[in-house]
């Protein structure tokens, strides 16, 4: 990294974040940094291919997918690891390995992460984090019990950009921050019918087909639906991305995106728990999340956190700021509101407004060091015990109030979140929404 001041402040905002640090096992203590970790590849298509070529660096000891097409792409990149279609088996038969890589669908986050927590194995685990919420605090506290390096995929966190949207943020340069806005362009899921107009050229499924497809040839469909409910194949579920539209294996645009989007906003203001979250958009339907949709989440001023409204938006929805022309127009973005100005920010850049009040602004120097690469900190965490910027602490709180958001919209009212307790307290009929019960032969214990 380069040699830039690094505060105790800042490294416990951003390095930390909540409770990063962890003591290496024994067996990596004092390990040369030169000595290549033993890691099992869990999902090896689409992003999990591009996961496994992050690392491979490393020993590859065993690939794992439940598409015979994704996993001889790993078998030839590595003929000398075992493969295996169904995870259970891997982790029954792998006799050594330092640390694993979850890169499954969403509903199967948490069934491929737990056990190798539970043996106290490394984790690098695709966002989001987990299905739901009682997932994710499962997710979390065997993270703090297993004290090993974990990191969820949210890769974007690793660019110059956030980290300097976060020193603007934390040095004062717009105030005192009020509200948030986060916005996201894509409409992927269930659309109404302004959705179809905007968005001709995007054609989903609206109902739940009845007929059946036949299976691709390689494809182990019953272990693709895992814990989720039963249902007869077909191609509106598979291949990815297309199944995160359906509720019974994602959350849709709101926990996927969010992990992304929102991770900016948590980071840089040091976000936690909220303690109301409502939702609006078309009227929810039991089987599809929507393409479009709005959640509003109130954060109460503690010790941890400053109190402000987080507002998100997706599909079609845009802030009233953004409708009436009065920042940048841009596909998607976060929009910090202070009491000194705003500041505006996408994946690549930002902006701070009006221009015209901030043409001389000095900024302030750099204090968050560069990342050395986001599966690469995690690489070196595991070996070293050093801290990630994305564990699972931090990202099972940004994964957990991303889900409100959608539990709040397919409640259809204003909750009140006891996060101590994972409840909301007015509206019991929630509750289904934050658990759910597995298909027979799937469980975590």
């Amino acid at each position: 990294m380069p040699n830039k001041k690094l505060t105790r402040r800042t490294f416990n905002k951003t390095a930390i974040a909540a409770s990063t640090l962890f003591t290496a096992p024994a067996f990596l203590r004092g390990r040369n940094l030169n000595e290549k970790l033993d890691i099992a590849v869990i999902g090896t298509g689409g992003r999990g291919g591009s996961n496994l070529r992050s690392v491979e660096s490393e020993n590859i000891v065993a690939v794992c997918d439940v598409n015979q097409t994704n996993l001889k792409f790993a078998q030839d990149r590595h003929p000398n690891a075992q493969s295996f279609q169904d995870f259970r088996k891997l982790y029954d038969s792998v006799k050594q390995f330092d640390a694993v890589v979850v890169s499954t669908c969403e509903h199967t986050h948490a069934f491929a992460t737990l056990p190798a927590l539970q043996m106290k194995k490394h984790v690098y685990c695709e966002k989001p984090l987990t299905y739901n919420i009682a997932e994710c605090r499962r997710i979390r506290n065997e993270a703090k019990k297993a004290n090993v390096a974990t990191q969820m995929g949210t890769q974007i966190h690793a660019g110059s950009n956030y980290r300097r949207v976060v020193e603007l943020v934390q040095s004062g340069a717009i105030g005192k921050i009020s509200e948030c806005h986060v916005w996201v362009g894509r409409a992927w899921g269930r659309q109404s019918q302004e959705d179809a107009q905007k968005h001709r050229d995007i054609v989903f499924a609206r109902e739940r087909p009845k007929q059946a497809d036949n299976i691709p040839t390689g494809l182990d469909w019953d272990l693709w639906l895992g814990p989720a409910p039963e249902r007869a194949f077909n191609n509106v579920y598979f291949p990815g991305p297309k199944w995160y539209r359906w509720w019974d294996f994602g959350n849709g645009t709101m926990s996927d995106l969010g992990s992304h989007w929102v991770d900016l906003p948590f980071w840089a203001l040091g976000l936690q728990t909220p303690s109301t979250i409502s939702a609006a958009g078309p009227e929810s339907h039991a089987e599809l999340a929507p393409a479009s949709m709005t959640a509003t989440y109130t954060y109460e001023k503690t010790k941890q956190q400053p109190g402000l409204k987080l507002h998100w938006y997706q599909g079609t929805y845009k802030p009233q700021a953004w409708m009436n022309n009065e920042i940048p127009q841009w596909g998607s973005g976060v929009l910090f509101v202070g009491s000194k100005g705003m500041l505006l920010s996408d994946y690549g850049k930002h902006v701070l407004l009006p221009e015209e009040k901030f043409q001389d602004f000095k900024r302030p120097e750099p204090s968050i060091p560069d990342s050395i690469g986001h599966h690469q900190e995690w690489v070196h965490a595991c070996k070293t015990g050093a801290p990630t910027t994305c564990n699972f602490e931090y990202s099972g709180l940004l994964t957990e109030a991303n889900h409100l958001g959608n539990v709040a919209y397919r409640a259809g009212k204003t909750l009140h979140w006891d996060s101590e307790k994972m409840e909301v307290t007015n509206h019991s009929d929630a509750e289904r929404f934050i658990h759910r019960e597995y298909r027979k032969g799937w469980s975590l214990g």
